[in-house]
């Protein structure tokens, strides 16, 4: 934490994700749910549709290609004091024939504009649907279980396990984001 608090970041630009699942998909969705508990810790948050955009007309289309540049440049481009790196390691749905696991796992970094690593963390998390029959036939219970793990499977819900890891990550884990300069103070009563 020393590192950090030299560092004192006033704002934080969040690049694309390093995506090492198989879902298309999943950069978009963990690049949408990560400024708002950034935000809510009391850091300037660069909108991520523009910093995508600006990326792209400076050709880093993909989100290996920007984690591998030095920290300066890509920081310089939007005059951010850090930047934050996350890899989606996974994001899948493990289906059983009478329950899915959906499971999710990031690693995290904050990089100070001169390169110095100040803060790190991963998370995963899981999500198995419980059918909520107490009543009725084992059979009408199971073929329940069965018909909720296949929908599941079929289109499982990743937002909310993403926006529950970056909850964990940044606000309430074991080595959560220290507040920031803009970090507004919680009303009491």
């Amino acid at each position: 934490m020393s590192a950090f608090t030299a560092a004192a970041p006033r704002s934080i630009l969040v690049v694309p994700t390093i995506n090492k699942s198989l879902d298309v998909d999943a950069p978009n969705y963990v690049l949408a749910a990560l400024p708002v508990p950034v935000a809510e810790k009391g850091y300037y948050v660069f909108p991520v549709n523009t910093t995508k955009y600006v990326l792209e007309q400076e050709g880093f289309y993909e989100g290996e290609r920007i984690h591998q540049q030095p920290t300066d440049v890509i920081a310089k481009l939007f005059g951010a004091d850090a930047v934050l790196y996350v890899s989606i390691n996974r994001w899948d749905a493990q289906y059983a024939f009478i329950a899915t696991t959906v499971t999710v796992e990031f690693d995290y970094r904050l990089v100070y504009k001169d390169g110095t690593e100040i803060w790190n963390e991963s998370k995963r998390m899981q999500y198995s649907p419980q059918n909520n029959n107490s009543g009725g036939s084992p059979l009408a219970m199971l073929i329940g279980a069965a018909i909720n793990a296949a929908l599941t499977r079929a289109a499982p819900n990743y937002m909310p396990l993403t926006q529950q890891a970056n909850q964990q990550v940044f606000v309430m884990g074991v080595n959560p984001l220290p507040d920031g300069p803009y970090r507004l103070p919680v009303p009491t009563k």
